[in-house]
Parts: C-alpha cells; sequence; structure tokens
C-alpha cells in the first residue's frame, strides 16, 4: 500500500484512518520519545557508577538534547524526501543500537557518545507526526494531529517516573535494556501495519537544507506559533528541572519514589492534546491559544497559595503540574495542526523548524531554572517560570493589532 500526498485532499468528511493506525501511531511517539527522557532523574546514578565526576553528570542527559536538536535540523527534513516508513525504521534501529550500547556501558565515553545517538535516533518522532497529519483529510487533520500527540506527551511525562521505577527495583541498566526490546517489537509492527509515503520532493539534500531557511521567511504562521511554544516549553522545562529540588529539599521531604508520584499526576494533562485538536478542527485556535498561554501562567501563581511544605501547597503543586502540562499540551498540538496545513510537500520541513526552535526554548528554560532555583529558590524561579507565558501573551496580543491594521488599510483602500 502506498500512501501519497493525494491522500490529504480526500473528502473533508472521510475517515481515512483506522482506530488501529492511530493508536499505534500515538504509541509509537510515546514510546521513542520516552527515550531521551529515561535518564533525566538517573543522571548522578549513572555519573556515579561509570565514574564521571558529579560536574560532568549533566552531559548525560545533555548530549541526548544535543543528538535530538542535530536531528531535527539535520534528519527531520528527510521527510520530505525519502520514503517515510523506511526511513523511520532506520532512526528506531539506530536508537536501538544506541540504547543497548548505553546498557552495555562500563566507561563514561561509552555512554555519552549512546547518549547522542539516542537523541540523533530519536527524531523518528519527528517523522511519524507530519506522517499522520498526511493520512489525514484537512477536516479532521487537527483531530489526527491531537491523538498523535497526546501520545507523544504521554511518552515525555512517563519516562521519568518509569525510568525511576525500575531503577528502584532492578538497575539503571534494565531501563536501557527493556527500551531497545520495545524499539525492536516497535519497528516490527510498524512495517507491517503502516503505509509508504513517497515524498513528491526530488531536491538534492544540501538544497533540502537551504530551502528551510526560505521556508521561515515565507511563513509567518511558523515563526508566530514557534515563538509562542519556545516560550512556553521554556516554562515547561523550568518547571520540571526544578520541582524535583523542590519536593526533595526541606520543604517537602519526598524521596525519589514520592518525586516520580509527583510526577506522575502531571500526566493527566496530556488529554489536552486530543482535546486541541478538535478545538483547532472547528476553527477556535485563536482563543484557545491565549487559554494556554493563561493556564501556564496561573500554575506558576497557584504554587505560592499556602504555606511552603504543607499539605494544601503539595496539593496545589500537583494541580499546577497538570494544569501546565495540559496549556503546553494544548498549544503544541495547535502550532503543529496551524503549520500542518500548509504544503504537503514542505510539511516535515516545517515541523523540523518547529520543534528545533521550541527545544532550544526547552534548553534555555532548563538552564535558566537551575540558575534560578540555585540563586533565590523557588521564589525566584517560579516568577521567571510566570514571566515566560506572559511574554508569550504579549506577543500573542499583537496577532490581533497586525489584524486590526490589515482591516484598517483594507477599509481605507475601499473608501
Amino acid at each position: 500500500m502506498n500512501l501519497t500526498a493525494s491522500t490529504t485532499n480526500a473528502p473533508a468528511g472521510e475517515a481515512t484512518v483506522s482506530p488501529w493506525i492511530t493508536l499505534l501511531l500515538a504509541t509509537a511517539c510515546g514510546l521513542i520519545a520516552a527515550n531521551i527522557y529515561y535518564a533525566q532523574p538517573l543522571a548522578g546514578l549513572i555519573g556515579a557508577a561509570l565514574g564521571l565526576p558529579p560536574s560532568a553528570a549533566g552531559l548525560i542527559v545533555t548530549l541526548t538534547q544535543v543528538g535530538y536538536g542535530a536531528g531535527l535540523l539535520l534528519i527531520t527534513p528527510l521527510g520530505d524526501l525519502f520514503e517515510n516508513r523506511k526511513l523511520v525504521l532506520v532512526l528506531i534501529g539506530l536508537a536501538t543500537l544506541a540504547l543497548l550500547g548505553a546498557g552495555l556501558a562500563s566507561h563514561p565515553a561509552q555512554f555519552l557518545i549512546a547518549a547522542l545517538f539516542i537523541g540523533l535516533g530519536s527524531v523518528a518522532v519527528q517523522v511519524l507526526v507530519p506522517y499522520a497529519s498526511h493520512m489525514a483529510p484537512e477536516a479532521v487533520r487537527g483531530r489526527m494531529v491531537g491523538n498523535v500527540m497526546s501520545g507523544l506527551m504521554l511518552g515525555i511525562m512517563l519516562a521519568r517516573p518509569a525510568s525511576s521505577f525500575i531503577t528502584q527495583i532492578s538497575s539503571w541498566h534494565a531501563v536501557f535494556f527493556l527500551s531497545a526490546g520495545l524499539m525492536v517489537l516497535l519497528a516490527l509492527l510498524l512495517r507491517r501495519a503502516l503505509p509508504q509515503r513517497v515524498p513528491q520532493a526530488k531536491l538534492p539534500y544540501g538544497a533540502l537544507l537551504a530551502s528551510m531557511w526560505q521556508l521561515v521567511l515565507r511563513t509567518p504562521v511558523l515563526r508566530r506559533r514557534a515563538l509562542y511554544h519556545a516560550f512556553l516549553f521554556a516554562a515547561f522545562s523550568l518547571f520540571w528541572t526544578t520541582t524535583p529540588l523542590l519536593l526533595a529539599g526541606p520543604a517537602f521531604h519526598l524521596s525519589q519514589g514520592g518525586i516520580a508520584l509527583f510526577a506522575l499526576a502531571g500526566v493527566a494533562g496530556a488529554i489536552a492534546a486530543p482535546i486541541a485538536g478538535r478545538v483547532a478542527d472547528h476553527g477556535w485556535s485563536r482563543p484557545a491559544t491565549g487559554l494556554a498561554m493563561l493556564a501556564v501562567a496561573v500554575a506558576f501563581l497557584m504554587t505560592h497559595i499556602g504555606h511552603q511544605g504543607s499539605e494544601l501547597s503539595l496539593g496545589l503543586l500537583v494541580a499546577a503540574a497538570i494544569l501546565l502540562d495540559f496549556g503546553v499540551a494544548a498549544n503544541m498540538t495547535i502550532g503543529q495542526r496551524a503549520i500542518f496545513m500548509h504544503g504537503a510537500e514542505f510539511r516535515a520541513r516545517l515541523n523540523g523548524l518547529y520543534m528545533t526552535t521550541f527545544f532550544a526554548g526547552g534548553a534555555i528554560g532548563s538552564a535558566v531554572g537551575g540558575w534560578a532555583y540555585a540563586q533565590g529558590g523557588w521564589e525566584l524561579t517560579s516568577r521567571v517560570g510566570f514571566a515566560l507565558p506572559v511574554l508569550a501573551l504579549f506577543y500573542y496580543a499583537t496577532e490581533f493589532r497586525s489584524r486590526g491594521t490589515r482591516e484598517l488599510e483594507a477599509a481605507a483602500g475601499n473608501s
């Protein structure tokens, strides 16, 4: 079976994607995305086991992110050039080998090289997301993207508590071996179940990469949606980088298991993705975007209600985690749906640019969060976190001003 760009021109009401394929794509996105985050709560433990100095333990997470970021820019555009299913399978194969390498590592350099390639292979998820949008007709494209993105968000949110629990009952090596086994099973399922999609573009690779700058210049919706989500994903990364420090500190005294349970609470926010996709399909993207930004801002304000360390403050911190994840997941889905409404022939490149921009925002958020917590504890950190969605809201307000200016100019031209 072959899926070409013409599939996206199916009649508006026609359901072209089976629930089974949607579930498989969502599951695949979640399992692959989780590979990027398994090591985050284990960095200190892995570093100590391999003889890595504590000051360099952050490289365990950083190199995975560097590999993923490089893949977003250099590999995801290949989705506009090569048959998509084959590209995904090759990337999953690379991730599987890297996961095995991480599990078998006995020296810091071995693990760090494996971490780099785990990130690089995990960009398969960003080939699958635009692939899923190609499969759906325009009228339900937001719903399809939302369903698949809910799987991706679940993978991101479950990875950290899952790796903590597995390590608690076995060892950190088991985390990577289990994930490698899941990647093999996933590749077999995808190879059997997914139709081929052969892109129409015939550009040389160099020209393909060069064209991305032109896409940035001539696609205002990409620039706007990427910057919106860069602010929100920075807030998301800041929150999840620093709340474990807050919960383990003198105010709450939570154990590693308790922190893992707290992380599980945030998973509830993943339900926003399919809801946001349906909202966008009904033409309500603009108000939904503003509400998503407000949700993230309010989440940080909620953490200041009640005495820090009390049951009330802990309960509100859990509620804030859910609300924040809800807002971030909703905005991410609305943004991807917006950019996927543009030409099918360069959808993978648009997705790569979108993801790279907000992934950079997330990296900055993590770094700033760590600095802010060291300088001023949760008080300063939460203020910085609150400022990020507020900045996004200021930029969002320009969307209405620019629209009003265009309407006034049009009216003047008709008078």
